[in-house]
């Protein structure tokens, strides 16, 4: 039993081990995100959609008429990246701003039909490039990967530029 503490403590020490680029947490979230955002537009190129702006997609398909400091804090962006992506989905007829019934200096947003349509249409290739991006792991390890990935968001959250409601 002292045998697998100590290979779980050597492999803790070693993964934590910043001396090497490659044994950085930051260096290879950076590089997966990297990797996942090229895979992504390969996928999707048909469809001239960010990963972002298909989040906030997701987001106001799930959650319709979301003001912009509460989508904010849904996709996890901060205020002058969610006006520049509102903004450009409006201009395509892909969301819908109007003033809002309870403060009309707010605005909410709103998924159109054009951009629900767009969202569905993009779904396979959105799936593909997700599909491309875990590949080298087996199922299992997708799932954990997956659950750490969460693990590791929900436990630093209060340190982003804005804090996801999911994890409020």
């Amino acid at each position: 039993m002292g045998t697998v503490t100590e290979k779980k403590t050597d492999v803790s020490d070693s993964a934590i081990e910043t001396g090497h680029l490659w044994q950085r947490p930051g260096f290879l979230i950076r590089r997966l995100n990297q990797i996942h955002v090229a895979l992504f537009f390969e996928s999707c190129k048909d469809f001239a959609i960010t990963p972002v702006q298909y989040g906030l997609l997701t987001t106001l398909s799930e959650r319709p008429g979301l003001d912009q400091t509460s989508l904010c804090a849904e996709v996890g962006v901060d205020r002058t990246t969610m006006a520049d992506v509102l903004r450009r989905l409006e201009e395509r007829g892909l969301v819908k701003r109007e003033p809002s019934p309870a403060d009309g200096r707010q605005k909410i947003a709103n998924i159109s039909s054009k951009g629900r349509r767009v969202m569905n249409d993009m779904y396979e290739s959105m799936r593909e490039a997700q599909v491309r991006f875990l590949a080298p792991l087996d199922p299992k390890e997708r799932i954990e990967f997956v659950r750490m990935m969460m693990q590791l968001v929900e436990g630093n959250n209060q340190y982003g530029r804005t804090s996801l409601k999911h994890f409020d």
